[in-house]
Parts: structure tokens; C-alpha cells; sequence
């Protein structure tokens, strides 16, 4: 059956010219909706526009509670209801015009560091705003595999100024920011830039399998703060678990093949419900789940990276069940017709899903930064029986801050004191540690530092942080 074709648009100077004659409009609108604020886009059409507007709301941390996603033909007009992570709307002035403006650049070419200056507030840093040398890194996961390259790399002089891990169903993933220890800035000199690869190619094949495979790739990024044929990290990772194929393995253990759950109806499934089906001339992809943050960000990209067009949308949650509807077609203008292709686009939108979920402990980390610091602290959760699921640091001026993901075998108690264990030797390092399943989120400890400050509050500020935090959990289930 002969089906009319959405072709994108090639001409690259016509499609300059309709955007000048159609400028984008982005509306921030707090007067419509009494619990949150409405961002309203509407513009002239392109192919992967509507990935580059939920990354500018995914990294200002904002909560998308709902969408409605229209843009057939030339034209696109999207609203997302959002507000910060306490269920606030957005009232600061300066983040209004930072998402006005991000939102339009997006398709420019990229967020100036003008316009990141002018936020009053941190964005959390997706690729490094300086000169630095990336490396890409996939293989076979196995327990200590960060923390044995970050104490490569420290013993051979290079310092890590950013680094983002993940791992997901025995596969491995993570881009390292790297500059030269010893004398500073990006790590020119290609002998130096082949001794580093060397050396993190002989950690990645060690203890391989017969058969397994694994890539260490050298980027260079630009000035201007995005790597060469980058988009963005966290894409970018998105791009390399799904080059590995972490995606053939999850669909028995992470999704629900039961048409109708009835655990899910009650917010109590952990599994993943995909279902698709053809819908007047599109393909029609129903996804529900438990909620989480960033969760409309995972699936739009799980979309784009398969080069789907996603025409219309509606993403919402009840409870803490999110469902989203998407009406999808390939980029040139087929739809899904096969059973095979079908069944890849679900593996693909669960594995996108699943690899981001929250499982054991989540440690927060902040301290000076210091060349060695990502070994010291990977190499304590190595030694006292913890594996790191998922990992991401960065530095912020003279201070280095992260999160890391960790997980024992047991599940139980022994990973619980195993994790206390860690908080105790990185006293002044780690500064908080939460037990993560899903959504809910329980604060095991902190160090020492952290505690004496606590325990120097008033009772009426030791009250006041605690209502905050459960208005902060209910508000994430």
C-alpha cells in the first residue's frame, strides 16, 4: 500500500529562510494554570526539534507533569506544563528568558555561555564549556571497571574534570573529560592523546570474553563547548548503549507482557508496558511506566536515535504512573509493518527507559576538586563491595560535585553498612546517601561535616527541612 511520504526538509538555505520568515514563539505562560507553567512553542518545522526543547527542560531540571505534541507538515506548535522540583511554577525572571531564549538557539547551533552567564542559577553541564579531550568508552560491564580506568588515568597524569558512566544489562558506557595533569589544559600532543587510548584500551580487554568487544574513541572539543558531531552527553551515551546492543537482552526482564496489569493500574508495577499498533497512516506507541524524572527526554531520544518523526504526542502521569501516546512514522515516511519492527522498537524504548532507573544507593559528592579525586572515591566503593551503576561528575569553579550509583549483591543489610562504610572514609567527600528504588528515595546517612551542621540548626529549621523533603518525595512519587 502506497503511503504519502513525510520528506524533512534538505536545503539547508530554505530552510534558513522560512525560519527567519517564521521565527519561533515561545511563550512562558503562568496566568492559564493555577499549579504550573505552561511553555508554549510554535514554529516552522525540523527534523529532531522537539528532542533539542525537552533537553532544554531536562537540564534545567524541570518536571514536565504533561505535553501535547502537534507538528504535522511544516509547522509544529508543543506545550509542556512544568515546574521545578518542589511543584513551584517558574517565576524567576531570568529563568524565563533563559528557557525563551535556550529553546530558540537550540536550532542555531547550540546555548551560548552569554546566555548560561545570565541565569541566575546553575545548569547542570552537559558537555564541558572549555577545551578539554573526550574519550568514549563501551564494553562489557564488570564490577570496578571505572574505578580501575579513573586510576589509570591518575597514575598516567591526566586529570578527570567531568566524567558520565552508565551501565545497563551487563554493557558499559561513559564519556571522559580529560586535561593534562601535569601541565594543564586539553591533552594536545597525539603521541600523548595514543599513549592515554593505549592505556585505556589494555583496562577494557582485560578479563574480556571470547567474542566480547570493546571501543575507546578520542574527540576533541571545541571552544565553543560542543564536541565534534556531538549534540550532548547524555544523547550521546543514549547513541552508545544503543550501538552496543544493550538494548537485546532487557525486554523479558524489564518489561510487562501483559496487556492489561493490573498492578500498574495501581501504581505498584515496576515493569515497562509498550504496546504498538497502526492508527490512520501512523504507527501508534503507547508507553507506561512508573514516573520518573526525565523520563519524556529517555523515550523522544530512544525516537530519534531509531530516526522516527514523532507527529503528535500526549505525555502525562496519574499517580506515579506515567503514559505517554506517541504517533510516529519513520523519516521517510513509513510506518512500522513488520512484527520484527515493532518488536525493536519496544526492546529499544525499554532498554531507554530501564537504564536510567534507580536501583541500591545514590551518594552525592562534593568537595575540592583535586587531581585523582574520581579514583580515590571509585576505588572506596570498589573495595568495600560496590558496584557503580551509574555514575556522573563535573566541576563547578574550584569544587567537584557528582552523584554516584552503587549497588551490592546481597541487597539487603550488608549493602546498606557496606554504603555507611563508604560515607565513614570519605568523611567530607560524600555528603549524602540515599536508598533509591524507583522513585522512592530514603536518606541513609551523611558524613560527619554534613551532620555537625545539622545538628547546629535550630529545632525550628530541623522542622521546617524536614517537611520540605516530604513535600520533595511525594511530589517525585
Amino acid at each position: 500500500m502506497m503511503e504519502i511520504a513525510y520528506q524533512p526538509r534538505i536545503d539547508s538555505e530554505i530552510e534558513s529562510l522560512v525560519e527567519r520568515i517564521n521565527p519561533p514563539s515561545v511563550c512562558v505562560d503562568n496566568d492559564s494554570d493555577p499549579n504550573c507553567t505552561l511553555v508554549k512553542v510554535d514554529s516552522a518545522n525540523k527534523y529532531g526539534i522537539l528532542l533539542d526543547m525537552v533537553q532544554v527542560l531536562a537540564d534545567l531540571d524541570l518536571v514536565i507533569s504533561k505535553s501535547y505534541i502537534s507538528s504535522d507538515g511544516d509547522w509544529f506548535m508543543d506545550v509542556f506544563h512544568v515546574t521545578d522540583q518542589l511543584g513551584n511554577k517558574l517565576t524567576d525572571r531570568s529563568l524565563i528568558l533563559y528557557i525563551q531564549q535556550a529553546i530558540c538557539y537550540s536550532r542555531k547551533g547550540g546555548i551560548t555561555k552569554e546566555m548560561q552567564s545570565n541565569l541566575k542559577r546553575e545548569v547542570q553541564q552537559r558537555h564541558v564549556s572549555t577545551e578539554h579531550t573526550a574519550f568514549e568508552i563501551t564494553g562489557i560491564d564488570r564490577p570496578g571497571l571505572l574505578s580501575e580506568i579513573s586510576a589509570v588515568l591518575s597514575d598516567i597524569g591526566c586529570h578527570v574534570t567531568a566524567a558520565v558512566a552508565w551501565t545497563h544489562h551487563e554493557r558499559a558506557a561513559m564519556v571522559i573529560y580529560l586535561e593534562d595533569g601535569f601541565n594543564g589544559g586539553p591533552i594536545i600532543d597525539p603521541i600523548r592523546k595514543a599513549q592515554v587510548k593505549d592505556h585505556l584500551d589494555i583496562v577494557m580487554e582485560a578479563h574480556q570474553r571470547v567474542g566480547d568487544e570493546s571501543r575507546v574513541v578520542v574527540s576533541v572539543v571545541e571552544a565553543k563547548g560542543a564536541p565534534v558531531g556531538w549534540a550532548h552527553t547524555e544523547r550521546r551515551l543514549h547513541e552508545l548503549m544503543y550501538a552496543e546492543g544493550a538494548y537485546e537482552n532487557c525486554f523479558g526482564c524489564d518489561c510487562c507482557s501483559g496487556d492489561r496489569c493490573d498492578a500498574l493500574s495501581r501504581g505498584r508495577c515496576e515493569r515497562i508496558h509498550v504496546a504498538i499498533e497502526a492508527c490512520n497512516g501512523y504507527s501508534m506507541v503507547s508507553v507506561k511506566c512508573r514516573d520518573r524524572p526525565k523520563l519524556l527526554f529517555d523515550t523522544v531520544c530512544a525516537l530519534k536515535e531509531l530516526q522516527f518523526v514523532v507527529f503528535h504526542a500526549v505525555a502525562g502521569a496519574r499517580g506515579s504512573t506515567a503514559e505517554q501516546e506517541y504517533f510516529i512514522r519513520k523519516k521517510n515516511g513509513c510506518t512500522l509493518e513488520t512484527e520484527g519492527q515493532r518488536e525493536r522498537l519496544r526492546h529499544c524504548l525499554v532498554a531507554a527507559i530501564s537504564r536510567r532507573a534507580s536501583r541500591g544507593f545514590k551518594l552525592d559528592v562534593r568537595t575540592k576538586n583535586k587531581m585523582g579525586l574520581l579514583s580515590d572515591v571509585t576505588r572506596t566503593v570498589r573495595e568495600n563491595g560496590l558496584s557503580i551503576t551509574r555514575a556522573e561528575m563535573s566541576t563547578q569553579g574550584e569544587n567537584a560535585v557528582g552523584s554516584f550509583y552503587v549497588a551490592g549483591v546481597s541487597g539487603g543489610e550488608k549493602d546498606a553498612n557496606a554504603v555507611e562504610a563508604v560515607v565513614r572514609e570519605l568523611r567530607g567527600v560524600v555528603v549524602s546517601a540515599v536508598k533509591t528504588v524507583g522513585m522512592v528515595s530514603t536518606r541513609l546517612g551523611s558524613s560527619s561535616d554534613v551532620e555537625e551542621e545539622n545538628r547546629a540548626k535550630s529545632s525550628i529549621g530541623r522542622l521546617l527541612w524536614s517537611k520540605l523533603e516530604r513535600l520533595s518525595t511525594s511530589i517525585r512519587r
